[in-house]
């Protein structure tokens, strides 16, 4: 005959296992079920615009081991996951519909006028550059000012802070990965900035900055 235990002392049946000291979990009181190495990419994944295959290759591999997995928890959250094997880049979308009410966790991070006009000479460049096949498509930072600095206006201050504008905006889309600065002031463009900025969108901005171009020279023939 088995024994019982005595459960009407001071201990329990079963001696609870204090939560710092549980083997299974990444932390006290851990309940997930992922492996610590697929959570942080998950974590990357949302607080990161871009995972980059050539920036984090270990995160790369593990996205791309554990693909249905991530999918499956982002879209818990109504975020979409977008893969792009081609060009190394994985990236997340908010999901909308006009079907029901879908919480926004995502907020839309626009680009400032001055990383805007940067993104379209970048896009222009590229593009030209491809077509051509080049094998990489490169530029210089003042190569880049000579052609932005001609959209701004007296509104955007004098010619230093205009400067300074192209400069911040270059410094954030390396940050993106966009471009990567292979020597100080000379940038390769990354074909990153096709996704950022599609065919479609970069001939809308095209014809808008032309047509603002065009009503400026417009006002100083009248003033």
């Amino acid at each position: 005959m088995t024994d019982v235990a005595d459960t009407t002392g001071d201990e329990a049946f079963v001696a609870p296992v204090p939560m710092e000291e549980d083997p299974e979990g990444a932390f006290a009181g851990d309940r997930g079920v992922l492996d610590p190495d697929v959570r942080r990419v998950l974590v990357r994944l949302l607080q990161r615009r871009f995972l980059l295959a050539e920036r984090s290759p270990d995160d790369w591999r593990m996205l791309l081991d554990n693909l249905s997995v991530i999918e499956s928890r982002l879209n818990d959250l109504f975020v979409r996951l977008v893969v792009d094997t081609q060009r190394g880049v994985a990236y997340k979308q908010q999901v909308r519909s006009d079907e029901g009410e879908i919480p926004i966790l995502l907020r839309d991070e626009a680009y400032t006028r001055a990383e805007t006009l940067v993104l379209v000479y970048l896009r222009t460049v590229f593009q030209r550059e491809s077509t051509a096949g080049a094998p990489a498509a490169r530029v210089d930072v003042e190569e880049v000012e000579q052609t932005v600095l001609t959209y701004f206006t007296d509104a955007d201050g004098d010619v230093a802070r205009r400067q300074r504008a192209v400069r911040q905006a270059l410094a954030r889309l390396r940050q993106e990965g966009i471009v990567e600065e292979e020597s100080e002031g000379r940038y390769v463009i990354g074909p990153l900035v096709e996704i950022v900025l599609s065919a479609d969108r970069l001939r809308e901005l095209v014809d808008w900055l032309q047509a603002e171009t065009q009503r400026a020279s417009d006002e100083e023939d009248a003033a």
